[in-house]
């Protein structure tokens, strides 16, 4: 069994291209392979901007939180459950304004946490989370894979990186927005046809 965690962060829902594209992916996997998946939308659930007032919530002792901390810090400890007990990570992942969403930014902040993800150590810090496929299916208006303008690709494979996961994989569906985006599209769905875990 393949616990797969499927993230999405479109604004457009369901009819974004990073979200169909990516649940070809997991319909694909679910295909070819015996998988549980549950499904994160970000855009959705409207995930807030972190807080210091949550941050603090974290860094309280357990048995020192009031009601207020124990709530703000159940919305970290259920996406970290999600991504410590998931085997492979689908994110759907557009492109908005050479980064990515807010909400998986909100995402991020919330499940890289000190002593839980990942740990400080004299030689720097030190991811916690091991033996995990990353699988990115980025989906973009323009071209820029390899290119300056693609923020997205460094920044998403530091912060993988950061937690400890290093399997990592992209997938590219680009220049959706021009001419000949047909045939580039079509690319994008073979090279997730041809993906296997």
């Amino acid at each position: 069994m393949n616990n797969i965690l499927f993230i999405k962060s479109s604004l457009n829902g369901e009819q974004g291209n990073s979200t169909i594209l990516a649940q070809e992916l997991v319909a694909n996997l679910s295909v070819n392979s015996e998988v549980k998946v549950v499904e994160r939308d970000l855009a959705e659930q409207g995930l807030e901007h972190l807080t210091q007032i949550e941050m603090a919530a974290w860094m309280t002792p357990a048995n020192e939180r009031n009601s207020a901390q124990v709530k703000l810090t159940h919305i970290s400890d259920s996406l970290i459950e999600e991504l410590t007990t998931s085997d492979t990570l689908v994110i759907a992942m557009p492109m908005y304004n050479y980064g990515v969403p807010s909400t998986f930014k909100a995402w991020v902040d919330r499940v890289a946490r000190a002593g839980v993800t990942f740990r400080y150590t004299e030689n720097g810090p030190v991811g916690l989370l091991k033996n995990k496929k990353v699988v990115i299916v980025a989906a973009r208006g323009g071209i820029h894979a390899g290119t300056v303008s693609d923020s997205q690709t460094q920044y998403l494979t530091s912060f993988f990186n950061f937690l400890g996961l290093d399997d990592i994989t992209f997938i590219y569906a680009e220049g959706l927005n021009m001419p000949g985006n047909e045939e580039r599209y079509a690319a994008a769905q073979a090279e997730i046809k041809n993906y296997s875990l």
